[in-house]
Formats: C-alpha cells, sequence, structure tokens
C-alpha cells in the first residue's frame, strides 16, 4: 500500500481560502491531487457536483431574497435562492453567495438560470447558452469559475442542496422584454 503524501499546511490554508471548502476536504484534494492546486481545486468541484446531484430530490423551502444596486442607483438585480433549512439560510457564506449572484445578475443579464429554462426556441450553441444562462456564466469577479461551480462549491460546504430559483434585473432606461409589458407608458 502506498503512503499518502503529506501536503504542506500553507497549501491546505491557501486552497481553503480560494474554495471555502471544508480543510479535510481541501487536505483529501490536494492529497489526491499530489499537491497539484489545479487538480485539487478540479478535485473539489467534481465532488460538489456529485453532492449536488445527490442532494436533487431534497426538497427546498427556505432560503433568501437578496438585492443589489448600483452605486449609480442605475442598475439593480434581485434574486430568490432557496436551501432546505433557515439555519443554512442564515449563514455568512450563504448571504455572500446571494449578493454575489445578485451582483453577477446586475453585470451580466443572463436570461434564465439554468439552459432547460431557456425553451427550444432559443439558440442552443455553446457561446449563447453561456450568455443567456446563469449557471453557465463565467463569475463577474472570477473569469475561471463558472456561477454553477460557486452553487456545487456552497452545497459541499453547507451540505444542503441550494437553488438559484429566480432573478429580476432592473436598469433605467432598457427597454421591457413583452412579457413585462404591463408597465405605464
Amino acid at each position: 500500500m502506498m503512503a499518502k503524501r503529506s501536503v504542506s499546511l500553507d497549501a491546505i490554508k491557501a486552497l481553503r481560502e480560494k474554495t471555502s471548502a471544508s480543510l479535510n476536504d481541501v487536505r483529501k484534494a490536494l492529497e489526491a491531487a499530489e499537491g497539484d492546486e489545479a487538480k485539487a481545486l478540479a478535485w473539489l468541484r467534481q465532488r460538489g457536483a456529485h453532492m449536488a446531484q445527490a442532494r436533487q430530490d431534497r426538497a427546498t423551502g427556505q432560503g433568501r431574497v437578496e438585492s443589489y444596486i448600483h452605486h449609480d442607483g442605475r442598475l439593480g438585480a434581485v434574486v430568490e435562492v432557496n436551501c432546505e433549512t433557515d439555519f443554512v439560510a442564515r449563514t455568512p457564506e450563504f448571504a455572500q453567495f446571494c449578493r454575489d449572484v445578485a451582483m453577477h445578475v446586475a453585470a451580466m443579464n443572463p436570461r434564465y438560470v439554468r439552459k432547460e429554462d431557456a425553451g427550444s426556441s432559443a439558440p442552443r450553441d455553446a457561446d449563447s447558452v453561456k450568455a443567456l444562462c446563469l449557471l453557465e456564466q463565467p463569475f463577474v469577479k472570477d473569469q475561471g469559475t463558472t456561477i454553477n461551480h460557486l452553487l456545487e462549491g456552497l452545497i459541499a460546504k453547507t451540505g444542503e442542496r441550494v437553488v438559484i430559483r429566480r432573478f429580476a434585473r432592473f436598469a433605467v432606461g432598457e427597454a421591457l422584454p413583452p412579457a413585462a409589458s404591463g408597465a405605464c407608458a
């Protein structure tokens, strides 16, 4: 049997700061990746995806509504993010995730939460999916990760199913989509 490679505390600390994953998961990821941070990140993402898949059938009756208003007051977004318990909904990590998603929605203007929401009339090429679907978009604060990767990381950290249920974006002077034509002229 092969001995596991010892991973330095500095490497564990650095990866934990980047991912907010548990110390145990970070240590396991670095050991599995033989100290390679990029491979460890991939391992953590894969673990998060697996955990998210395992929790798909759980009810998400709690959560948080978060808003973001740009500094000039001309752009804003509101998101609803659901989870299983109010305990998780009150954690700083959950609240930060919700704030980040609201800011991302304001900045990137997605049309759908996931590609399945787009329907058959929406373009299906990879570039259009990235542009239109929130979960597929590169995170505005870190282009190396997607909103889906952030979501999977939160699921891995909290141990609960977390779902971005819906969002709305508002910009002063922006034309309303046909479905929102109930505004007074």
